[in-house]
């Protein structure tokens, strides 16, 4: 099958009908037999940090899909329940053959979840499944004649070529590659400590528009952003997904991840972010990669990406 069932004591319940969480409204199901309609969400967890390893980086993101969701599915039902949607976990990716295969393992799922208008929620592992998911989101809405939007959340740009292999710091060098002019694509919460200048006029010359973490500040926060292309032209027709990785929050937040700074992004900034972005404009997938819940500090990285996971998908209905 590819994807391992998620573990059943992972849904959480209070045996409750006053107190409903969502572990009791998500359906664990299969990746083929998941019944799922336009714009519900599917949910992936992609248990590997090899890509981590091979990028030098500390391991410990092999356990996030496990941890984060024990933390996302404690958390309520949004108070305007029912929403037009349902969702469903998927399970997590088996560990079979190379990264390479895995990789292609993710993206052959996503595909085909796109193709049928299913919202993504991923959670890593390392950010080389950015890739997979990316991919697969812009090949869906390309060939539909739109121009999809890739976002991501990072203190790196992670544009490193493949000479070496794949890795965690390759992702956006493979989709950049591969689909140079077909979509928008942008870089938040850029930190110069994490990226030489080789790397950002690559990104740059690719096509990419890139906001440091310095540059946000100057301009007066995360929703300034929308003063500025390309998101001054987003309309709630544009299909967008959002790369989160973890170690674009400031350490005090996030700091369970492989390379974490005291420098870095507000979570409740990022959470009014996409808040403004529901609004503005059709988000079909997020995926959250890096979280390393040994590497963390009484679960804090683990129970920020679930709240970010909660806020993305049911900030309407709160």
């Amino acid at each position: 099958m590819n994807f391992l069932p998620t573990r059943p004591q992972l849904f959480f319940s209070k045996n409750d009908p006053q107190d409903a969480r969502l572990g009791e409204w998500v359906k664990p199901s299969e990746i083929k037999h998941h019944g799922l309609a336009t714009d519900d969400w599917a949910v992936l967890g992609y248990p590997d940090d090899d890509g981590i390893k091979l990028n030098g980086g500390r391991p410990g993101a092999s356990e996030a899909p496990r941890t984060i969701r024990q933390f996302f599915y404690k958390m309520t039902l949004p108070m305007k329940a029912p929403f037009p949607f349902q969702m469903a976990d998927l399970g997590d990716l088996e560990p079979v053959g190379e990264l390479e295969v895995r990789h292609q393992l993710v993206g052959e799922a996503t595909r085909s979840l796109f193709k049928n208008n299913i919202r993504l929620l991923s959670f890593g592992g390392g950010h080389d499944y950015g890739f997979p998911d990316c991919d697969s989101f812009v090949t869906e809405y390309k060939l539909r004649g739109q121009r999809p939007l890739v976002i991501n959340f990072d203190a790196h740009l992670d544009v490193r070529p493949t000479t070496s292999g794949l890795n965690s710091g390759t992702p956006f060098y493979r989709l950049l590659e591969k689909h140079q002019n077909d979509f928008d694509f942008v870089e938040i919460g850029i930190q110069p400590q994490c990226n030489s200048i080789h790397h950002l006029n690559w990104a740059l010359q690719k096509g990419a528009t890139v906001f440091k973490l310095d540059e946000i500040r100057k301009l007066g926060g995360l929703s300034a952003l929308f003063t500025q292309a390309p998101f001054q032209s987003l309309t709630i027709h544009t299909p967008i997904f959002i790369s989160l990785d973890i170690d674009a929050l400031t350490s005090s937040e996030a700091g369970g991840c492989s390379q974490a700074w005291v420098t870095g992004l507000k979570t409740q900034e990022c959470l009014d972010f996409i808040n403004l972005l529901n609004q503005k404009c059709d988000i079909r997938g997020l995926g959250i990669y890096e979280v390393s819940p040994p590497l963390d500090v009484d679960f804090r990285t683990s129970k920020t990406a679930a709240l970010i996971a909660y806020h993305t998908l049911f900030q309407k209905y709160l």
